[in-house]
């Protein structure tokens, strides 16, 4: 069984910065370096919104149009942990961001869930609120 935990959220005004932190942690059959990963959000009467996703090996990092440029996603395999930095936040950013992971996969895989089928990710953490004030 995996566990997500998230943290890092907090009350910023536009223009800071958060760097979100996805602890993994699960079975010893769980292996971390071969998961779909990725950030989503969702603001009040909002649809949930892809953020960034990456798989866990190799891959490449894929990203909204609406934070590329803004938002870096990073892990540390020794520690299980991904990391969302996110800078020049502005009011839209407001939402609850929720970190979620599907295990197996390769990195095309793991775009196309995170670009069309946010539903195959079969883990969620509890959420981390994001506010941002102008």
């Amino acid at each position: 069984q995996v566990q997500l935990v998230e943290s890092g959220g907090g009350s910023v005004q536009a223009g800071g910065s958060l760097r979100l932190s996805c602890a993994f942690s699960g079975d010893s059959g769980d292996t971390y370096s071969s998961y779909c990963m990725a950030w989503f959000r969702q603001a009040p009467g909002k649809e949930r919104e892809g953020v960034a996703g990456t798989w866990t090996g190799v891959g490449s990092k894929h990203y909204a149009d609406s934070v590329k440029g803004r938002f870096t996603l990073s892990q540390d395999n020794a520690k299980s942990t991904l990391y969302l930095q996110m800078n020049n936040l502005n009011p839209e950013d407001t939402a609850m961001y929720y970190c979620a992971a599907r295990g197996g996969g390769s990195s095309p895989y793991c775009e196309n869930i995170f670009r069309v089928a946010s539903y195959e990710y079969n883990y969620w953490g509890q959420g981390t609120q994001v506010t941002v004030s102008s």
